[in-house]
């Protein structure tokens, strides 16, 4: 016999549900934001300075053509991390982001073992996982992608 558990809440502190039901529709865009924002620096990084020292470190790894490399992975870290953040073209976005991470984290840090502190993949594997959630799921509540007639 399987007795069914009756609740008037799924909550330990049951005081706190007003809090968790006004909160729960921010959560996924907050998250988005975060994650598309947390893109940007590393783009603006390469677009605005950088591209020269981003084109010869992907030589030196073996990514070519380096320089139209870095200024695609720059461009979809800083394009692609406004979108996001905002959820304008969200899926598409983050597909991009997905592809520039999965290289970062599978080409680049793998060979370094998990650790980020010693150059491994744990934070970029993270951001991948991330962008895949945010590409299955799409811009959601509070994004620009609502205000179009159809999604990416």
């Amino acid at each position: 016999m399987n007795p069914r558990v009756q609740r008037t809440s799924r909550r330990i502190i049951r005081i706190l549900d007003p809090m968790y039901n006004i909160l729960d529709p921010l959560v996924y865009p907050m998250i988005r934001f975060v994650a598309g924002a947390m893109m940007i620096p590393h783009g603006y990084g390469k677009v605005f300075g950088g591209i020269e020292g981003t084109a010869n470190f992907f030589a030196s790894a073996g990514l070519e053509p380096a320089l139209i490399l870095a200024w695609y992975v720059g461009l979809v870290e800083l394009v692609g991390g406004i979108c996001v953040a905002l959820g304008f073209l969200t899926r598409f976005m983050s597909a991009q982001l997905i592809g520039v991470l999965a290289v970062a984290t599978f080409y680049i840090h793998l060979p370094s073992g998990f650790l980020w502190v010693k150059g491994g993949y744990e934070y970029p594997l993270f951001w991948l996982v991330v962008m895949i959630a945010i590409t299955i799921k799409g811009g959601y509540k509070l994004a620009i992608d609502n205000l179009m007639p159809k999604e990416f």
